[in-house]
Parts: structure tokens; sequence; C-alpha cells
């Protein structure tokens, strides 16, 4: 089977959860005898040059770059409201990139042509003049839904922006679903909402799989035991928005009285704000060049999000690397994992505050916890079996 993935964004360096999860399907694509020939939108936000990805994560045919200038302007934000369209949309059209798309299309024969998150949609019209196979989406959201949580958590004006923005969102995402043969969603609850907006053709869901022997639990990893950690890309809102809250809303009250207690904080893009925190026992990291050493440094793993769809791939990590994952109703979606026995769950700052409170008192019945976590990881999660799923629903769907 021949493969065209086009991305939005290179799957490499894994640091964050969209090239995580690309890269996890697609190395396990490529080991079950798929051959993959990679597309990428390389914006200059998360510019990766290919001549730096390293042979181990290499497991493509071909991979070809289109660089594309998407930075955010405020003319631009202002001339997408005007003209009734959706600016978070309209930095992903590119027209070289869509003249490489069709170079790539006329010039072989692929059985499926996947693409990766609604915003390359834009380029369906140019895939149907040249292909006739089956078209995928990978979902790894619902969009706008994320959007929308965003604007319910920001100040007047910004919510007022993002509440236009996102009709048009939803309008694109709404009204393109159908032109795809085969939706392959993140969540089961994603597909279902899926549904709700409209979809008819095929769905299937498929969550981010993971390789256990890519996560080792290792003694010189033991972690003390009232040290807790965040990590995500700080260059995206939900992530921001949820350690500004934690870090105001619950720790600057909790680590007062644990005064051991510390707190580390990692992501990409880390902003000023961020460094510039002066709060009690905590220790700022910025980008750190391995997360799943910097997760292993902590007993416990918090992601306060509010916003956000899909699943969270940093829970999933902190979770396979055995760590107590406190985490919100959001955060824990699409991970049918129970409350108190493979993770936990707070969406206050008083829940966030007792089970942090608790692990620190009780840290080898927390412990317990990650095990337990690692555990249902390996059960629920296997990168082998998921791709194996998706092959045979594009074997199903390329017969009939």
């Amino acid at each position: 089977m021949k493969i065209l993935l086009v991305t939005k964004k290179f799957p490499y360096p894994l640091k964050e959860g969209e090239p995580i999860a690309i890269n996890y399907l697609a190395s396990s694509l490529a080991r079950l005898g798929c051959t993959i020939d990679l597309l990428v939108l390389n914006t200059s936000k998360h510019f990766f040059d290919p001549k730096h990805l390293p042979s181990e994560a290499n497991f493509y045919h071909q991979i070809h770059s289109v660089r594309v200038d998407n930075h955010i302007t405020i003319s631009g934000a202002a001339k997408s409201l005007l003209l009734g369209r959706s600016y978070i949309l309209d930095r992903f059209f590119s027209k070289a990139f869509e003249a490489k798309l069709a170079d790539l299309l006329q010039q072989n024969q692929y059985d499926v042509v996947q693409m990766e998150t609604i915003y390359l949609a834009h380029y369906i019209k140019v895939v149907r003049q040249y292909f006739k196979g089956l078209l995928a989406l990978r979902a790894h959201n619902v969009e706008h839904e994320i959007w929308e949580r965003v604007a319910a958590t920001s100040n007047p004006l910004k919510k007022w922006y993002l509440q236009q923005q996102n009709r048009f969102l939803k309008t694109f995402e709404t009204g393109k679903l159908n032109d795809f043969g085969l939706l392959l969603a993140i969540t089961g609850r994603d597909l279902a909402a899926f549904r709700q907006l409209g979809f008819r053709n095929t769905g299937l869901e498929v969550p981010v799989g993971i390789n256990l022997a890519d996560y080792p639990i290792h003694e010189k990893h033991l972690a003390p035991e009232k040290s807790v950690c965040f990590i995500g890309a700080l260059d995206w809102m939900p992530n921001q928005h949820g350690l500004k809250w934690f870090i105001e809303q619950v720790w600057a009250d909790l680590s007062p009285k644990f005064g051991s207690a510390m707190l580390h904080v990692a992501g990409k893009n880390t902003p000023d704000w961020v460094y510039q925190w002066k709060g009690p026992n905590t220790q700022i990291h910025g980008e750190v060049p391995d997360a799943k050493a910097f997760i292993s440094q902590s007993s416990v793993m918090v992601a306060p999000l509010f916003s956000g769809s899909g699943i969270k791939i940093k829970v999933l990590e902190g979770m396979a690397l055995g760590k107590t994952v406190v985490t919100t109703s959001i955060g824990a979606e699409g991970i049918s994992a129970r409350h108190g026995q493979h993770l936990l769950i707070a969406d206050t700052a008083a829940d966030f505050q007792k089970h942090l409170q608790w692990c620190f008192e009780r840290p080898s019945e927390a412990a317990q916890i990650g095990l337990a976590a690692r555990g249902f990881i390996q059960a629920h999660f296997d990168n082998t079996q998921i791709a194996q799923s998706v092959v045979m629903v594009y074997q199903k769907n390329l017969s009939s």
C-alpha cells in the first residue's frame, strides 16, 4: 500500500502532540509494510529542516517540504474578519504547496492520500483533480471546539474576535467532512461529535499509539516524592491558560504547606511571563531536550487543561512513564482510564490541591496509580495494534 501523508507540521522533533501523533502512526504503518511519502507544509512557526531528520526517524520513502510563512499579523487578522473568512485556516493555504501536491499526484500512483487535520482540506479540490483513490482525514481534534473553549476563558475583546473566527472555522470544518471517504478520529468522543455535525462516511477511532519500549522506567529516574512537573507547547493557548491558572490558583496556595515541594515547568516557546514568575518553589526550564527524561524526574505530572479537544498526548506519555497524572476532565477526554485507579481527575483548584496533597502525603499509594497507568497504556494504546486497524480499514475501503 502506497500512502501520501500530507501534514501542516513536520512530524519531528517529538516535542509536542501533533508531531508525536503523526510520527507514531506513520512509523507503525511503515513497519507493517506501507510505503509512505511525506509532504509537509513547513511553516515559519514550526519550521524543521528535513536534512536534520535522524535516520531512526526517517521511515519515509520520500520527503517533500514546502516552506510557508504563516506568521500572524494584525493586518492579516483584520482582513480575514472583513472578508468573513477564518484567519486560523487561511494561514495554512499556499499556492506553492498546492502546486507541489498536484505534481506529486501526477507523478505517483498512490492508494491513499491521508491528510493530517482539517486545515489541509483547503487542498481537496486539487487532490480530486488528480487522484481518484481513497482520501482520508486524520482529525486530531474537533477544531472549532478548541476555539469555543479558548474563547470562553478569554477577555471580552479577544472572546468576541475568537467567536467570529470560530464561526467561520466551524462552517469550513462541517462543510468539508463528507469530502473525505474515511475519517480517522483520535477519540470515540470526537467521532461521535463529527457524526452529529453530519459526517456520513466511514469513520474509525484511531487513538495515538504508544510503544512502551520507548518509555522505559529506570532506577536513575526515581523522583523525589514532592516533585511536580508540567510540560506542554507554551505557544498553544490551552496550555498557557491552564498553566497560568494552575500557578495562580493551585500552586501559590499549596506549595507553602510543603516546603520541599517543587514545581518544574517546561515547554517549547515558553513566553516571558512564565520566566518572570516569582512564585514559591517553582523552576522554569523552557524547552527541554528530552521530554521523557524531564517527566521522569518528577513523581507527579499535572495537566490542567480547560480547553482543547482530542486526546492529550502528554497525559498518555506521563502515564506510560508510570507517573501519577493529575488532570482535568477535558485533559482525560478520550482516555477511558478510571479516576483513582489510573489517574486523578480534578476540575477545581480545591480538587487539584486535595489530590496533590494526597500524593505528597501518601507517595507509595500514589506510585501504585502510576504503575496501573502504565499497564493501562499497554492494554489500550498499543501502537502496532492501532496501526493494524488502520491498514485493515484502508484495505476494506480500497477493495469496496
